[in-house]
């Protein structure tokens, strides 16, 4: 199965510093956030990935592939911690631009010709996942069961506001439809779709469909999954592990703090602060 990373938004809410430096490279200690999302793509199997870009964003490009000088100079001083830290993944990478901001729908027409007729898995690069179980890798195995597209989802967030929630059928499997932006009281459930979708190449259809019908302005991928569900091909898997939203700043300090959490030596540096901090 093929992968695609949608990363050519301008990520404003991080301005000025993403006025050069694209938001999937801002760093988390040492990972750039796009990193999260390959390690979990390679977990799950996958390794044709596409990342849609836009003209500022050639760093991600270069980034994910060889650093020859310092290979050279690493090599020579027989420092193999330091090549293996800036090896690029096993991953076979492709790059296409997206050229003008036309929303999520416009840009995964454009994966088409890289997908073929095959089933593939799209990551925001906003939503990373911390847990056993690779979140793909959870969506793919949903897919082996039902044959279906796969909406990644989470219960009941804090701003439920903010996403789109999925009324689901009867069997508490399929999904009936998806809402945006809805008040949790005009919620069609509680269910919200995150940034991770398994879809099938039917998808395309429904894309191009819609996209004869567009007006103008950003076309968003909503209103094929729509039409995919009302003919009964939607599922949805509630992810396993803790998904962490890094598309704001206060979400981004806060998995920036959780994933120090998980390396000993940064852990002690945080509780450190806390105390001094609390005894202030």
């Amino acid at each position: 199965m093929k992968g695609v990373i949608l990363a050519a938004g301008y990520g404003t809410r991080f301005l000025p510093v993403t006025k050069t430096i694209p938001k999937e490279m801002l760093p988390l200690i040492n990972k750039p956030a796009i990193d999260f999302i390959i390690e979990e793509f390679l977990a799950s199997g996958i390794e044709d990935i596409l990342v849609i870009t836009s003209r500022r964003k050639k760093a991600l490009e270069d980034y994910l592939d060889r650093e020859m000088e310092m290979e050279y100079i690493f090599e020579k001083e027989n420092a193999r911690d330091k090549l293996k830290n800036i090896s690029p993944p096993r991953a076979r990478f492709f790059f296409i631009r997206q050229q003008e901001m036309l929303g999520t729908g416009h840009a995964l027409m454009l994966a088409r010709p890289f997908i073929g007729n095959e089933p593939f898995i799209v990551a925001y690069p906003d939503d990373l996942h911390l847990g056993r179980k690779p979140l793909a890798g959870q969506l793919i195995e949903t897919y082996e069961q039902t044959g279906c597209t796969v909406l990644a989802t989470i219960y009941d967030p804090p701003n439920i506001e903010r996403y789109g929630t999925i009324a689901i059928a009867a069997d508490n499997l399929h999904v009936t439809d998806i809402v945006e932006k809805a008040p949790r009281e005009e919620a069609p459930s509680l269910e919200t779709s995150i940034g991770r979708f398994l879809y099938t190449p039917e998808i395309f259809h429904y894309l191009e469909k819609g996209w004869q019908e567009h007006k103008e302005g950003e076309y968003f991928h909503t209103g094929a999954v729509r039409a995919l569900s009302k003919d009964g091909k939607v599922v949805y898997k509630r992810i396993e592990g803790e998904r962490l939203d890094t598309g704001a700043p206060e979400g981004f300090l806060e998995t920036l703090l959780k994933y120090a959490s998980t390396i000993p030596e940064l852990k002690a540096v945080i509780r450190t602060f806390k105390i001094e901090n609390d005894l202030t």
